[in-house]
């Protein structure tokens, strides 16, 4: 790890300005940033500890929406019960994404912007990695190993998989990001942040640079509170997922009035399958359609050798998930 500086502003306009400063990394709970850094794939000039913003912590589950700073540590908001009651998947994306150290030290804010567990990303003995290395080939597509990478919206250029699981309920949400920066501040569907790799890569959000996130909410609709998170992985004890489900439904009756369906652990970015949604509403939610609308959230799967396994087994992950929500509807089997 090379030398770098190191600043902790106390105020969002002071942790703005440093973090637009060229080769600046903003650090919240350093889980992955740190990491990277001492295996050489970020080398930054400035770190931006931005700890000590006090006012981007906490959380308020409210009858309209459920607000969350930037810095609300994973562990806090996870356990609550309130919330758990609230927006089931919420919390248990969280328990599901790491073990209770990380998840006492990770923020919110800094694990939606987490980096990709691509073995050739984080590799620094493979040159070929667009993503790090931009216009130098991508390892994994170029005959190496893919069981871990996307097999829906990769590109010719890179399929590294989005890693995280708490972005999938908030895709399948509607959820909103709030940000600061040296234009101002806005308010973005999540939906909107990450962008598909294409032919630039390395270009992983729609932020821009020294804009930090200071917020995140979730609209409250009745499907939130029946919902379920599912993931599937190589070992029980947090590991990342292989294939993974954030869903949740609404019922009239017998029939499907909402649907949410979002899958992890198989996109370049958090993936929501609308097609599938659209699929069970006005129906029934049986084991049948639920299988179904599995099998359509992975219609257009582009699996390489070796990842050809993510499309039946997200296809039932999808389809486990939606029976467990609906078991958590008023008159659910």
């Amino acid at each position: 790890m090379r030398n770098f500086a190191y600043h902790r502003p106390d105020t969002i306009a002071a942790a703005i300005d440093a973090a637009r400063a060229e080769g600046a990394q903003v650090l919240a709970g350093g889980t992955t940033m740190v990491d990277l850094m001492k295996i050489g794939v970020f080398e930054p000039d400035a770190l931006i500890d931005i700890t000590a913003l006090s006012e981007l912590e906490g959380f308020e589950v409210g009858s309209d929406r459920i607000r969350f700073g930037a810095l609300a540590r994973m562990a806090e908001v996870g356990d609550d019960t309130k919330l758990s009651d609230a927006a089931p998947v919420l919390t248990e994306a969280l328990w599901k994404a790491a073990s209770p150290q990380l998840r006492h030290a990770a923020r919110l804010g800094g694990n939606i912007l987490q980096q990709t567990r691509c073995p050739y990303f984080r590799d620094t003995a493979y040159s070929q990695c667009n993503k790090r290395n931009p216009g130098s080939g991508c390892a994994a597509l170029d005959g190496g190993e893919t069981n871990l990478h996307a097999i829906l919206g990769g590109s010719d250029a890179c399929v590294a998989m989005y890693p995280g699981d708490w972005a999938q309920a908030l895709v399948a949400f509607d959820a909103e990001v709030k940000t600061q920066g040296p234009g101002g501040s806005r308010t973005i569907p999540f939906a909107d942040l990450h962008v598909l790799p294409g032919d630039t890569p390395e270009i992983e959000t729609i932020l821009k640079r020294g804009e930090l996130v200071t917020g995140i909410s979730v609209p409250v609709i009745p499907a939130l509170k029946a919902s379920h998170y599912l993931k599937a992985r190589d070992r029980e004890s947090y590991a990342f997922a292989s294939a993974s489900a954030a869903v949740g439904v609404e019922m009239e009756g017998e029939n499907v009035r909402d649907a949410r369906i979002a899958i992890g652990g198989v996109a370049s970015v958090p993936w929501r399958a609308r097609e599938a949604e659209e699929f069970l509403k006005d129906g029934p939610l049986t084991e049948e359609t639920a299988r179904e609308a599995g099998r359509i959230a992975f219609a257009d799967a582009r699996p390489l050798k070796g990842s050809e396994y993510k499309i039946k087994l997200g296809a039932d992950v999808v389809a486990g998930a939606l029976m467990t929500a609906k078991s958590r509807t008023t008159g659910g089997e």
